[in-house]
């Protein structure tokens, strides 16, 4: 038999491959490391690795959801796991008033002072008025209101302008809707409402004399919206006020505590139980506000503020320490 050319054949010789403890960990020219890989698996898969920094497993129980609970975005692989981030949690509230980060400020133009300037009361007028304070005591507002003639508009024009922030009316209220953004407590005892949420975006939280920089701040991180605060007439605030407190609102439960690292094991606990795709914690005043988002269906919306109490549960905290 005739051979018309001989087919050379071309060898394929693999290049040399660097040794890798993990063979996952290559992709396609650069070197990812084995960690990485493993996190990028897991988050393809619906998976999370654990969060808590303090964890020294690489096992997990079989078991275990791997996309619940989560808490303020970490996921733990065992109750320890998840009780180490909610303590950091809980002490990084704690100092937020510790350094009395949650007293009102101050060190502004006394509200006399300031409608003096303007020109809206006379001298023997705020002599008067802060004579029958110190007697009787009250707010210097209601007493010029009452014993010197003033306007309440006047007041609150003086209370926006002693706080350099916006008079807010009622244009957008609706009681139903605001009852799910804040627990009940919250408004009963901490002195804001809050009013209408604007273009998706902004909370717009009312106050009836002076401003909480720190219950703004709080609010901002429980909704994700940006919180525009301001001054309101007394009666339109306490008109809001009383619509808020005959909501029902989001099922709430109050515990109290001796010390906070009890309250961390129970919100650890309630975690494990219940779940949630979410959940967030906040300290305003004197109350620890815990939030839990059960379903995924919840958190669309505008921020996370939910526009039903389905599938939503509230805690609100105290401690005696």
């Amino acid at each position: 038999m005739l051979f018309l050319g001989k087919k050379t054949e071309t060898m394929f010789i693999p290049s040399p491959l660097p040794a890798l403890d993990n063979p996952l960990a290559w992709g396609r020219d650069e070197y990812v490391p084995s960690k990485v890989v493993s996190q990028d698996l897991d988050s393809r898969q619906g998976r999370r690795s654990c969060s808590s920094l303090q964890c020294t497993s690489s096992w997990t129980s079989p078991w275990r959801n791997r996309k619940r609970p989560l808490f303020e975005d970490q996921w733990g692989c065992s109750g320890r796991c998840v009780l180490s981030f909610v303590r950091t949690a809980v002490r990084r509230e704690s100092a937020r008033y510790s350094d009395g980060a949650g007293i009102p400020h101050r060190h502004r133009i006394p509200l006399g002072l300031l409608m003096l300037s303007q020109g809206w009361i006379t001298n023997p007028q705020l002599q008067h008025a802060l004579d029958f304070q110190r007697q009787n005591g009250g707010r210097i507002g209601d007493i010029l209101v009452d014993e010197c003639g003033l306007t309440p508009e006047k007041v609150t024009r003086g209370l926006g302008m002693q706080w350099s922030c916006p008079i807010l009316g009622l244009t957008g209220f609706s009681a139903h809707e605001m009852s799910f953004v804040v627990p009940r407590p919250l408004v009963d005892q901490l002195g804001f409402v809050p009013l209408r949420i604007a273009g998706s975006k902004i909370l717009y939280l009312g106050f009836e004399e002076h401003l909480d920089a720190s219950a703004a701040l709080a609010l901002e991180q429980m909704s994700g919206l940006k919180v525009e605060s301001g001054i309101m007439p007394t009666e339109e605030y306490q008109a809001v006020r009383s619509q808020l407190l005959e909501r029902q609102g989001i099922e709430l439960k109050q515990e109290t505590f001796r010390e906070t690292d009890a309250m961390a094991a129970r919100i650890t606990a309630i975690l494990e139980h219940a779940q949630p795709v979410a959940s967030r914690l906040v300290r305003v005043g004197r109350f620890y506000w815990l939030r839990l988002w059960l379903e995924p269906a919840v958190l669309r919306g505008a921020g996370v503020v939910p526009v039903t109490d389905e599938d939503m549960l509230d805690y609100v905290f105290t401690t005696e320490d």
